[in-house]
C-alpha cells in the first residue's frame, strides 16, 4: 500500500540544465518583492551578496545579504521571510540563511535602470 506521502510531488521546479545554481538562486530572489514598491528585490538593488556552496552536490547552502529601503521598515522580517522561502524551493538548495544589514544604507542610486523606469525615476 502506498501512502500519500509517496505519491506528494516535489514542490520544486524541475531543474533546467543549462541554468546554473546561481542563476536559478538569483531568479527566485527577482520573484521577491517588496509589498510597498512594485519592483523585485534585486531590482531595488536591496541584495547586497549571494554565497552560495554548493561543496555537497543537490545540498547547496545560501547566504543572502541584504538591506531594505529604510531600517525602520516593518516589512523586514516579512521579506527576509519571502526570500528565504523561495531560495529554499530553488532544487539543490538545503539551507539558506538571510542576513539584514543597514550598512551600507539604501539609497536610489543602487535601483536597477529597469526598476528606476518602472517607477518613473527617469
Amino acid at each position: 500500500m502506498e501512502s500519500h506521502m509517496e505519491n506528494a510531488k516535489d514542490p520544486r521546479p524541475t531543474v533546467d540544465a543549462e541554468q546554473s545554481l546561481k542563476d536559478r538562486v538569483w531568479d527566485a530572489l527577482r520573484e521577491c518583492y517588496d509589498p510597498e514598491i512594485p519592483v523585485n528585490i534585486v531590482d531595488l538593488g536591496l541584495v547586497y551578496e549571494v554565497v552560495i556552496d554548493d561543496s555537497l552536490a543537490g545540498e547547496a547552502n545560501v547566504y543572502v545579504k541584504m538591506t531594505l529601503t529604510a531600517p525602520g521598515c516593518g516589512m523586514g522580517p516579512i521579506i527576509a521571510n519571502d526570500v528565504k522561502r523561495r531560495v529554499q524551493m530553488v532544487a539543490d538548495v538545503k539551507n539558506v540563511r538571510v542576513d539584514l544589514v543597514f550598512d551600507p544604507a539604501w539609497n536610489p542610486g543602487m535601483m536597477s535602470d529597469a526598476a528606476r523606469l518602472q517607477l518613473n525615476m527617469f
